[in-house]
């Protein structure tokens, strides 16, 4: 018997409502030594992801390292979409390992952990591997990472794809909890996220939108 398609999502595809963004040491100090990424992409990222979790009201959880100590405040581009949320300060690299941080986890209950943040191969590996162990699904936004090398960013981003994460970029989150311009609820926001942050496609909607009033639905 031939298999049936049939017109529903795939069940690895993400929704707005089934994971726990956790945003990591995006910190003045933490980019400074920063080089598989130039820092205006990385902000750029970073700022795309903080915003599309916050207009599609996804869970987050923001934390920093030694922030008042060491490694400085976080990046404006992700707190700003979450104002009043609590930044969660740690002494740990391993976010898995902080208290404070794994209480919030467990108190929004979700299965499925979205990663992103600086360094890969340390404060992003450090929890992916753990929440791994502990048998959540875990998804890594590779151009919202960085690392000190590229050679160090690619070899932590095979090292968690190995171990079972998918991999995933910043545009792609965006566009993967909208999918369906139908839905027009989030289609202002989702296209005013792209056409702030999404580099070349955020002006083609910007071009199509105002030469001829472009509408994807």
């Amino acid at each position: 018997m031939p298999i049936l398609a049939k017109s529903t999502p795939g069940a690895k595809l993400l929704t707005p409502r089934d994971h726990t963004l956790i945003m990591i040491d995006f910190q003045s100090q933490m980019a400074f030594a920063t080089h598989s990424i130039d820092g205006a992409s990385l902000r750029n990222n970073a700022g795309l992801v903080a915003s599309a979790a916050a207009g599609f009201d996804a869970s987050t959880i923001l934390t920093t390292v030694a922030e008042k100590s060491f490694s400085g405040p976080m990046f404006e581009e992700v707190t700003a979409p979450f104002p009043g949320l609590k930044l969660l300060d740690r002494t740990s690299m391993n976010t898995w390992e902080d208290a404070a941080v794994i209480r919030r986890v467990n108190e929004i209950g979700k299965d499925r952990i979205v990663l992103a943040g600086l360094w890969t191969s340390v404060c992003i590996v450090g929890p992916a591997l753990s929440a791994l162990d502990q048998g959540f699904q875990v998804y890594v936004i590779a151009d919202a990472c960085g690392d000190v090398s590229l050679e160090a960013h690619d070899r932590a981003m095979d090292r968690m794809v190995q171990a079972g994460a998918q991999p995933m970029t910043a545009v792609q989150y965006l566009l993967e909890m909208q999918r369906d311009w139908a839905r027009t609820e989030t289609y202002e926001m989702t296209t005013g996220v792209a056409r702030r942050f999404a580099g070349a496609y955020g002006l083609g909607i910007t071009y199509a939108k105002t030469m001829f009033g472009a509408h994807e639905g």
